[in-house]
């Protein structure tokens, strides 16, 4: 499974985080991957207009985590965050956020990403990097 398909993405998307906070998982492929931020109103806080870093920092964490299951040949079935790293750098004013990421390397059980965070106009507003444990389903 090199890309995700439609219905795949569709899947993912069907959640109460992703719904809660406005995320939408766009494309997912061989280690990289894109996501869309739509805030509601009432996560842009304390500022109006402007979401919280910690709504940031779930869309970084939750893209990075799909891209680095399609890092390699042995795609896992899951996996969990061990270390991110988030810069802000600057406000993020706006009402669409998208996320970019690359899965750097990629080893057994552990992978390594890098992400960006740009506003509508192309602005880099945050940037991360994080390490990844993967999980795989027992064969019996």
């Amino acid at each position: 499974m090199a890309r995700y398909s439609k219905e795949q993405l569709d899947r993912l998307n069907e959640n109460s985080l992703y719904e809660a906070m406005g995320i939408r998982l766009l494309r997912i492929e061989n280690g990289e991957a894109r996501s869309e931020l739509r805030p509601p109103p009432d996560l842009c806080w304390p500022f109006e207009g402007q979401p919280h870093g910690g709504v940031l920092f779930t869309q970084m964490d939750t893209t990075m985590a799909t891209a680095v299951m399609t890092a390699n040949e042995q795609h896992a079935d899951n996996c969990a965050t061990i270390n991110l790293d988030i810069q802000y750098t600057r406000p993020a004013r706006g009402a669409v956020f998208i996320c970019d990421v690359w899965t750097t390397h990629a080893t057994g059980r552990t992978a390594f990403a890098r992400s960006e965070i740009r506003d509508e106009s192309g602005d880099l507003v945050a940037a991360a990097q994080g390490t990844f444990r993967l999980v795989r389903k027992k064969s019996t």
